[in-house]
């Protein structure tokens, strides 16, 4: 006889939320803090970077602050399941660069579907970088959340019952 015993408890599907939302938690402070920066630095310093300047605080930017928690809370859901009880590191950061990646090649892709031309490729490559940083952010912050049983890490053995 099979067992079709499942390892997605109600306490894996918990440690998951708890992962998803520190993580959603984490980008929307690290994306929020880099935008800033942005703002402050970047945008003032080197006038290739000026469309990264926040001019108000708009719908536009709360958006992509929400975009940002719901792929914090996406990548920390993945993320701990990635992870399982491995201590591979290229699993770590093959997590990050994959989700940071996929985010900042959409901005980059929205980017030049807009007009923006090869030229002006550096406010776009800024944010895919920024990209990758926030993710990796929430990962270390995930591993130390980890690492101090904060958070579980999932199980990869089916439960036997």
């Amino acid at each position: 006889m099979v067992n079709h015993s499942s390892n997605f408890t109600l306490a894996e599907r918990i440690e998951s939320f708890k992962a998803g939302t520190l993580a959603a938690i984490c980008l929307f402070l690290s994306f929020s803090a880099i935008a800033v920066l942005n703002n402050l630095i970047l945008a003032q310093k080197f006038e290739l970077l000026a469309s990264l300047e926040i001019i108000a605080l708009d719908w536009n930017l709360l958006f992509q602050c929400a975009i940002a928690f719901v792929s914090g809370f996406l990548f920390g859901v993945t993320y701990r399941y990635i992870i399982r009880q491995d201590s591979n590191p290229h699993l770590k950061s093959g997590a990050v660069v994959a989700f940071g990646s996929v985010r900042g090649l959409g901005q980059i892709d929205v980017g030049l579907s807009s007009g923006t031309s090869f030229v002006n490729l550096w406010p776009l490559i800024v944010l895919g970088i920024e990209s990758v940083v926030v993710f990796a952010i929430a990962g270390i912050i995930l591993d130390l959340g980890i690492n101090q049983n904060w958070i579980k890490r999932f199980n990869s053995l089916p439960h036997q019952d």
